[in-house]
């Protein structure tokens, strides 16, 4: 839609939304994922990853505005865990 500030995408399922951010880039990576669990809670999600090797980086449950969760995979990418729907 002309004006928004995302679009999104989806597919099978999956969606996939992108943002434009007005930071210049830092790192070599500038994919940002937000997962959201549709079949587990977040904490039954955040263990699962956690199991595949994702470190929890900053647990934002109960600031305002909150409910995520801010992780690193195991090659230092950032991603979040939002709470589900």
């Amino acid at each position: 839609m002309p004006g928004n500030p995302f679009w999104r995408v989806e597919a099978d399922g999956v969606n996939l939304v992108f943002v434009h951010v007005p930071e210049p880039k830092t790192t070599k990576n500038r994919l940002h994922l937000d997962l959201v669990p549709q079949e587990a809670t977040q904490a039954e999600e955040l263990a699962r990853l956690q199991s595949l090797g994702a470190h929890l980086q900053d647990d934002r449950r109960t600031r305002t505005p909150g409910g995520w969760l801010i992780l690193t995979d195991p090659e230092n990418n950032e991603f979040c865990l939002e709470m589900g729907e």
